[in-house]
């Protein structure tokens, strides 16, 4: 009987550490497992609303002379997470007509700056993306009542098209205070350098947000060997108080939700930017 109760022992030592450790493994396992899901919008299903994206109408460069635009990526980066949520946009620019990208940022360049930009180059083989670019409404002329949100595209241009631009200064905030997500990325984000609200504060006063940071400049500046902006958005913001601007490592993606204010650091920002917009439009 004594060997009889040995071996019952050491037989249910056994079971123990053979299903302890099995337990083990499957808890191991399901530490393992990430699973990643989000919704993307099927052909045909009904638009979820519209979105506003304004974009620099074509300008000349006074710093280096250079005809200047918009930046594609900021476009056409956005413009796939918008379409993936099942959001119809409509572009319309500061000027109307015609619009030109930033020759740097299309990847069939000769300077092969943007070559890797994928997206981009997709977006210019469909044939409603060239007839969207080559007439554009100018933004005064929407409704923003018809529009669920506004995003504004960046590049060269908008440092002169953008500016002390107080009727798209006025149709930004108007959205702003209608509570719609309100969405600046890179150089786009100098409208928010005076833009005002209806009580006469900085739409910034209080906010936390960003743009295309000094160092950022000083790479582009040194790439071309000649000073390209007639002025800098982080330098410019810095002399603003009680705003809280901040930049992150250069060319990083990096976005900001400060309530329904959205800003995007640079080129590399929009998708993030627009991740964050739709957040905001699904809650």
């Amino acid at each position: 009987m004594k060997s009889l109760k040995i071996y019952m022992l050491l037989l249910a030592a056994s079971f123990q550490l053979i299903f302890g450790q099995n337990n083990n493994n499957n808890q191991n396992k399901t530490e393992n497992v990430k699973e990643v899901f989000s919704y993307v919008h099927f052909h045909g299903a009904p638009s979820k609303g519209k979105i506003l994206m304004v974009a620099s109408s074509p300008a000349l460069s006074e710093q280096t002379g250079w005809p200047i635009g918009f930046w594609a990526a900021e476009l056409t980066h956005p413009l796939l997470v918008f379409h993936e949520a099942g959001y119809e946009v409509e572009l319309v620019s500061t000027n109307g007509g015609k619009l030109e990208m930033d020759s740097f940022s299309n990847p069939l360049d000769a300077s092969g700056y943007s070559a890797h930009d994928m997206i981009t180059l997709g977006y210019m083989q469909k044939e409603e993306f060239n007839t969207m670019l080559e007439n554009t409404k100018k933004f005064t002329e929407v409704n923003p009542a018809d529009y669920a949100a506004i995003f504004l595209v960046g590049g060269q241009g908008p440092m002169y098209t953008y500016k002390d631009n107080p009727e798209l200064e006025k149709l930004f905030v108007s959205f702003y205070e209608s509570h719609k997500p309100s969405a600046a990325v890179c150089h786009s984000t100098t409208l928010l350098l005076t833009a005002k609200k209806s009580n006469g504060e900085l739409l910034i006063k209080g906010k936390t947000w960003t743009g295309f940071a000094d160092s950022e400049e000083d790479f582009a500046d040194q790439a071309v060997g000649m000073k390209i902006q007639p002025y800098r958005i982080e330098s410019e913001a810095r002399k603003i108080e009680g705003t809280n601007f901040k930049v992150a490592a250069p060319f990083s993606a990096y976005a900001i939700k400060d309530g329904n204010l959205i800003t995007g650091q640079q080129q590399n920002s929009g998708t993030a930017a627009a991740k964050l917009l739709i957040e905001s439009l699904e809650k």
